[in-house]
């Protein structure tokens, strides 16, 4: 599985970034979410959002509960995250993954190995 991960960049405070995730994968994954997690600088990981490939179910952190909305393309197995009024405490790497819903929902870095990654992506928000 290969993940390909697109949309970071530098946005003011208040502003909006899309970020998109492919997953490049053979056999269709529709057992599977596909999603983001990020790590601001000298903090660990956190899940951000995460949505079924199959029926569009989703998982969102409660730090950006409101204000992002993953939404997906089935038939391309690509995610889409739509980040609006971001602030400061957003920035951070954004990692590409998929893996169970459920691993979304009870994550932890040491339950790291229960999802394939893409490269991070760097949002940088500006106050």
């Amino acid at each position: 599985v290969q993940l390909q991960a697109f949309g970071g960049g530098l946005v003011q405070s208040g502003g909006s970034l899309r970020l998109t995730c492919a997953v490049h994968q053979s056999t269709p994954i529709d057992h599977y979410a596909v999603g983001w997690f990020r790590q601001a600088p000298g903090k660990e990981r956190e899940a951000v959002a995460g949505i079924m490939v199959s029926d569009g179910r989703t998982y969102y952190g409660d730090s950006v509960k409101g204000r992002f909305t993953i939404s997906r393309d089935r038939a391309k197995q690509t995610a889409f995250l739509q980040m609006n009024n971001l602030n400061p405490e957003d920035t951070a790497v954004y990692y590409c993954a998929t893996g169970f819903l459920a691993a979304w929902k009870n994550y932890s870095p040491k339950n790291n190995n229960q999802f394939f990654w893409g490269q991070g992506t760097l949002v940088t928000v500006s106050s």
